[in-house]
């Protein structure tokens, strides 16, 4: 990101985040760039990365098993900080409201207990890491907040901000960032570790601008801290 012509950080920057910006040069202009430490008051939230979602599932997102080695390497760092990861999953009846049988727009998919509900088998699930299932009655729930007091439940664990990625983009991932964000979290969405099912050519790109235009940031593997330096940062436990 570039400085202004005074010299200053843009005013959508100047929201305290934790971490730090570093200088880096190109050519005859230098750029800031976020580094964001993890600690014990940021969550990874890894978003439905099931079978029935990547290729060869019931509503399979192109080339959504491209995004695991990525999403592994972020548990891996949270692993390493010691820090909290939950992985949402859909889990829903026979007879949900989504399934074309019942007037929704999905074919069936993730139902509770059967193969395509499945983690995807190459998704690196550490011990202590959290499932929260979500749209398990009638109603739809593409965000894992909806109808739960989950929100309350991470403040009282010290939560602060979420990154968030995984399948899909534009549905489930965004709506879990938009409902952080109206929840009062930090919220960071994974650019390199999301991917969209893209019903409309456009759906991702728009998925974006609006997670964006509330407020959220967008983020990669490189935007954050080197494990050591994280640890490091003052009030890790």
């Amino acid at each position: 990101m570039r400085l202004n012509r005074r010299g200053l950080l843009p005013d959508r920057l100047k929201e305290p985040f934790r971490g730090r910006f570093i200088r880096c040069h190109h050519g005859s202009h230098f750029e800031l760039k976020l580094q964001l430490s993890i600690d014990r008051h940021t969550l990874l939230v890894v978003v439905d990365i099931q079978k029935d979602f990547c290729p060869g599932g019931a509503v399979p997102v192109q080339e959504g098993d491209k995004v695991i080695p990525i999403i592994n390497e972020y548990v891996q760092r949270f692993v390493e900080a010691g820090a909290p990861i939950v992985l949402t999953r859909d889990w829903h009846p026979p007879d949900h409201s989504s399934f074309k049988a019942q007037g929704g727009s999905w074919p069936p998919h993730c139902i509770q207990n059967s193969d395509g509900a499945k983690f995807h088998p190459h998704l690196l699930i550490p011990p202590g890491a959290e499932i929260v299932s979500k749209a398990d009655k009638k109603d739809e729930a593409y965000s894992f907040f909806k109808g739960t007091d989950l929100a309350e439940r991470l403040r009282q664990r010290g939560i602060k901000r979420l990154l968030v990625g995984g399948l899909a983009t534009d549905y489930c991932v965004k709506e879990t960032v938009l409902d952080g964000l109206r929840l009062g979290f930090e919220v960071y969405q994974l650019e390199d570790a999301s991917q969209g099912v893209n019903v409309n050519p456009v759906d991702s790109e728009l998925a974006v601008r609006e997670m964006v235009a509330k407020g959220a940031r967008r983020i990669t593997l490189g935007d954050l801290q080197p494990p050591e330096e994280s640890s490091s940062q003052p009030g890790k436990k």
